[in-house]
């Protein structure tokens, strides 16, 4: 039996591990992937001769699938978790608390945002319930246009945008609220007078839990955990060029004829894939957009007097180049040992891949001018390392459930075939892990 994986990101590769799992060791998994490495987005690398992930860097501690499958690797004593400190936001000039009691930055009450907002703003969201809601159960917008509507621009630059950025590199403007915030869409579906009311009932209960949790020597050990134990042959620099169904399977070129197909493939490869074979499911793919970014990493000299907090966001219309620093020497405990403090800056976010064509040392230089400015500290990177990561993130845009359930109904009657990745249901590393089981389980089923 031959199974061919196409795409070698965290997705894929998980999918290729459950397959193992279900068919046995005489099953022939084949990860085809079109980079020169397997991992996707998880790429661990080093900078000033420290090992640092240079792509995601943390998970969502409260789901169970990244924990879960550390335990089943054997791996999970790599488990670990930030120190607690909450990030800075730098809005108009100066750098403020995150706010308290909001859902990705969408505050329930206003209080919370008092200091990095004006009066005005203020004024707006305490008397905000007193306005009627428009809101329709049917209806998806995007997440600006709710919030600014209700609150003002400046909650949404200020407030939102940071923190969408850095989970989507997108804006407030080319996400929706049902994909990217279910249990708001949820409240206000439920009959919320008010969007501070909405909130305040999508909020999660309070945790002492740890929000994230990452893996001490970087992803790479999972990675190479998943490579292992799957025993699955992985050709990279190879493109899948044509998917076809034959009478007893399926043609996957360029390695021609196979029992069973994951599509563990960004979105706009999962929709020139399924042109022929699926072509509802391929416009529905083919809607995805995908946003790009960039990571610098700098290594600073070990006594640099970086703020006691996890990050520093950056609100839009700032007039700075990057739109988030993590301190990571302050973020994870497991890195503030190391000789020197650890820095990542981010830079891109959708519709805005200029960073991508600059130069490392353009680069370079942005990311340490503008860490001085938000730090207030003159800096001297000891050493620095440059990631680029184009098309990396899709956008979860309004109507991104409707597209999704499209896809998928579409491509229900494939056997033999499943899709996964970080279109579906969750750009995280857990919905990534989630949808590589998934397809696992549809393809072992449809062949059992």
């Amino acid at each position: 039996m031959r199974i061919a994986i196409v795409g070698g990101g965290i997705s894929g590769l998980v999918a290729a591990y459950r397959l193992r799992s279900r068919l046995g060791a005489d099953a022939d998994l084949v990860v085809l992937e079109r980079g020169e490495r397997a991992g996707g987005i998880l790429h661990t690398g080093e900078v000033g001769g420290e090992t640092m992930d240079l792509g995601a860097e943390a998970f969502v501690g409260r789901r169970p699938e990244v924990p879960a499958l550390l335990r089943e690797l054997g791996i999970e004593d790599q488990l670990v978790t930030p120190a607690g400190l909450r990030p800075l936001i730098w809005a108009d000039g100066s750098a403020h608390p995150l706010p308290p009691r909001t859902l990705m930055g969408i505050p329930s009450d206003a209080e919370s945002l008092r200091g990095l907002v004006d009066s005005d703003t203020l004024e707006r969201i305490a008397t905000e319930s007193t306005r009627p809601l428009a809101w329709y159960r049917d209806a998806d917008l995007d997440v600006h246009s709710l919030v600014a509507d209700r609150f003002g621009t400046q909650v949404v630059e200020r407030s939102v945008d940071p923190l969408l950025g850095g989970v989507y590199a997108g804006s407030s403007r080319s996400i929706g609220v049902r994909a990217a915030l279910p249990t708001l869409a949820a409240a206000l579906d439920a009959g919320a007078t008010c969007l501070t009311a909405a909130v305040a009932a999508a909020l999660p209960p309070p945790s002492d839990a740890p929000v994230f949790g990452g893996l001490r020597d970087g992803y790479r050990v999972l990675l190479d955990a998943l490579l292992d134990a799957s025993k699955a042959r992985v050709v990279t620099g190879t493109a899948v060029t044509r998917l076809a169904k034959s009478t007893r399977g399926w043609v996957v070129d360029p390695i021609g004829a196979v029992d069973g197909v994951v599509l563990a493939t960004p979105a706009p490869a999962t929709a020139r894939l399924l042109r022929h074979l699926a072509p509802a499911a391929a416009t529905a793919a083919a809607g995805i957009e995908l946003s790009s970014s960039v990571v610098v990493a700098l290594s600073l000299p070990h006594d640099t007097p970086l703020p006691q907090h996890s990050g520093i966001l950056v609100a839009t219309g700032e007039p700075l180049r990057a739109k988030a620093f993590t301190l990571s020497s302050r973020k994870w405990p497991h890195l503030a040992d190391r000789d020197t403090a650890l820095v990542r800056a981010s830079f891109g976010k959708f519709g805005d891949d200029k960073p991508l064509s600059w130069s490392d040392d353009e680069l370079v230089t942005a990311a340490t001018e503008d860490l001085s400015t938000v730090t207030g500290i003159a800096l001297t990177p000891l050493a620095a390392t440059v990631r680029r990561w184009p098309g990396a993130l899709a956008q979860y845009a309004p109507g991104h459930l409707d597209r999704i359930a499209e896809l998928e109904t579409a491509t229900a009657d494939l056997d033999g075939l499943a899709l996964a990745g970080a279109y579906l249901h969750g750009v995280g590393v857990p919905a990534c892990v989630a949808s590589g089981d998934a397809a696992a389980e549809r393809v072992a089923a449809a062949l059992a």
